[in-house]
């Protein structure tokens, strides 16, 4: 089934959820014939290999998997316990505390955080197009719905094109193509790329440490006239647009690039190109870590979900060299892959998150 699909699917599930009354405590749940994870469009080609194999040394059925976005799989995961929720979220950032306390609020008191690894985001074109070298406020300045005008005050965006951002870049029109708000890819993208991209301005960096929600407001907010195109849950889908929209770029997550090698190709932030070394290192500057979300009130209830998560965390799977490396995952180093391993294997409940 094609991700498009699995959204489309995901949406009727989504309202049946909400006609379900899913407040259902541990003791009175009744088991779901096989294993149901949603949420992040990143994390989904991995969750899908995982339930191949998974498949396949069981004898039994794939667990079911979907694409919701980060957002939607957590808002899910947290509608209560029961065959009628998600025993996993998928998720390209860490949950929210909000996001916790709503879980809680549910009867979801048992969660389990687990890392898988990592990912970066690319900033990327057709493979034909100009080299672009993205460099300090050029992020922001591009992209953000609001900027400092020639007095210091701030001002709808007025570029359109990049080279009026930088005399460097390239003079093609300004047309990104990204995840929704829903997405936890949008949650990376403006944390990790656009905020220290603002910091770069030092009326920005100032007002970042003296008026935070002032300052994300800006930093969070991009602009609406064409210049960042929300481009829905299905990274493949951007990569396809890049092909076909001369001079578009477009932001999604490392594993599309690899993927999708033959078709675009990424640029350089602050002089780093995005590679399996830069990501894991921290080197590269947008870059992520990936997470799984467990609800341990459903273990011993569905049908193996540990085992299920057991293969997610193998060295066969999340180990350097392992099959979801294949599939663009940049793996954790062996120590930091065995303490994940380690909650896996005994279930162990996150406590609180920060936001």
């Amino acid at each position: 089934m094609t991700r498009t699909l699995l959204a489309a699917a995901s949406a009727v599930a989504l309202l049946a959820l909400g006609a379900c009354g899913d407040n259902q405590s541990a003791g009175n749940q009744t088991a779901r014939a096989g294993i149901w994870a949603a949420g992040s469009s990143t994390v989904f080609p991995f969750a899908t290999r995982v339930a191949e194999n998974y498949a396949r040394s069981s004898g039994g059925a794939a667990p079911r998997v979907e694409s919701l976005g980060t957002g939607g799989g957590i808002q899910a995961f947290c509608r209560g316990v029961g065959p009628n929720t998600p025993d996993i979220a998928n998720a390209s950032r860490q949950m929210k505390a909000s996001e916790f306390e709503l879980c809680r609020a549910n009867g979801v008191t048992d969660i389990v955080e687990i890392k898988i690894g990592y990912d970066g985001l690319v900033i990327a074109t057709a493979r034909n197009a100009p080299d672009y070298g993205f460099e300090g406020d050029d992020l922001y300045l591009a992209l953000a719905k609001q900027v400092p005008g020639p007095d210091g005050t701030f001002i709808a965006n007025p570029h359109t094109t990049w080279s009026q951002v930088n005399p460097g870049l390239p003079a093609t029109r300004i047309q990104v193509y990204g995840p929704p708000p829903t997405s936890g890819t949008r949650d990376s993208w403006v944390e990790l790329a656009m905020a220290p991209s603002a910091r770069s301005i030092p009326a920005l960096a100032a007002l970042a440490a003296s008026d935070k929600d002032r300052f994300e407001t800006l930093a969070h907010t991009l602009r609406e006239d064409g210049g960042w195109i929300d481009s829905g849950e299905n990274d493949n889908a951007i990569v396809q647009t890049l092909t076909r929209t001369p001079g578009s770029t477009g932001a999604f997550g490392y594993s599309f690039l690899e993927q999708n090698s033959n078709l675009v190709k990424a640029h350089s932030v602050n002089g780093v190109m995005p590679t399996l070394d830069t990501i894991a290192s921290g080197a590269y500057p947008i870059s992520r870590s990936m997470f799984i979300y467990v609800k341990k009130q459903h273990v011993g209830v569905t049908p193996g979900l540990e085992q299920f998560v057991m293969e997610f965390m193998s060295d066969a799977a999340a180990g350097r060299g392992g099959y979801l490396q294949d599939r663009g995952l940049v793996p954790m180093p062996a120590a930091d892959l065995a303490a994940q391993q380690a909650i896996a294997r005994a279930m162990t409940v996150m406590t609180a998150p920060t936001e």
